[in-house]
């Protein structure tokens, strides 16, 4: 039985219940990351007994699990784009916005989908606008592609904001600090096509590379539809 199947226990002597247990857990998440997330420290911010909250969740992991889904009721659009593109498009972007507000989401995704009432809506919400334009073997081959990317593509950017922060300096900080280790490196001239790539190549922000390799990859997967929408 998930814990979305479990009834919930009287609300008493405190009042509780698994809405403002989430709701405590994410704020606890957004402040100090989730290993500032623990049933006691939820507990204590509900001003309850860490015992009464095993009567809502039987684990950290169901709290996590919990957590996910409220989020992801944040990144579903109110419409869904008709366009199988935009649809895949929208989720990508609403997915990496609800990560740079929530940075702990990195943490939990591309894992086991969350089977919640959010979960499910956003597994359908990815899936529904490609059934039909491909058998359905190449519909889930395309979905899970879309998602690797931008999977991977929001963990780097939350990896990168991390380390800014662990260290205090900026990107700019970062490369005129290292500069001068890379520049007698490539001078050695072992590394040509890391030299052309530092001296040459455009340096663009994290919004317009995420939207560019998103646009790359959904190119890639128009190529294996075989429907005329793609």
């Amino acid at each position: 039985m998930t814990v979305w199947d479990r009834p919930e226990p009287p609300p008493r002597p405190v009042p509780l219940d698994r809405e403002r247990i989430v709701a405590a857990a994410v704020a606890l998440a957004d402040e100090g990351g989730l290993e500032a997330v623990s049933l006691r420290k939820v507990a204590a911010r509900l001003g309850a007994g860490p015992m009464r909250l095993y009567g809502y969740i039987s684990s950290k992991e169901e709290l996590f699990d919990l957590m996910v889904d409220e989020v992801q009721g944040e990144i579903l659009p109110q419409e869904q784009p008709g366009d199988w593109r935009e649809a895949l498009r929208v989720l990508a972007h609403r997915t990496r916005q609800a990560a740079l507000r929530h940075e702990w989401l990195a943490d939990l995704l591309g894992g086991r989908p969350t089977l919640g009432p959010n979960g499910l809506a956003m597994t359908e919400a990815t899936l529904a606008p490609l059934v039909g334009l491909a058998d359905l073997d190449t519909v889930m081959r395309a979905v899970e592609t879309v998602s690797a990317y931008f999977t991977g593509a929001i963990r780097r950017e939350i990896a990168n904001l991390r380390a800014e922060r662990a260290t205090g300096l900026s990107k700019r900080d970062w490369q005129r600090a290292s500069g001068p280790h890379v520049t007698k490196m490539l001078a050695t001239g072992r590394f040509p096509a890391l030299a052309q790539a530092v001296y040459d190549g455009t340096d663009v922000d994290a919004e317009t590379s995420f939207a560019t390799g998103l646009d790359w990859v959904l190119d890639a997967v128009a190529a294996k539809l075989t429907g005329p929408a793609a």
